[in-house]
């Protein structure tokens, strides 16, 4: 087996990525898009984490309406007990 230089070994060593705390992450004031109603139609209560933004979203009742920004409604989308709503 060739040794290469203990390249796999540098490597391995070097940090190759740097990890991102989502607390850390600052929001910009100006969003491209305008945040989505979404309504809740399941029996009891849900709570909900954004994939994009890490935002809990806690819907308490059915019929329970909450503004989700707009990076996180794809996901949201694929929930089967919420859809897309007009405003309050």
């Amino acid at each position: 087996m060739c040794n290469c230089g203990n390249k796999r070994q540098q490597f391995q060593a070097a940090e190759s990525f740097k990890t991102s705390n989502p607390q850390n992450i600052e929001v910009p004031n100006n969003k491209m898009w305008a945040d989505v109603y979404f309504e809740y139609i399941g029996l009891s209560a849900l709570s909900v984490k954004g994939n994009i933004t890490g935002r809990h979203y806690r819907f308490t009742h059915p019929g329970h309406t909450q503004l989700v920004d707009y990076r996180d409604t794809h996901g949201m989308m694929a929930v089967p007990v919420l859809k897309k709503a007009n405003k309050i």
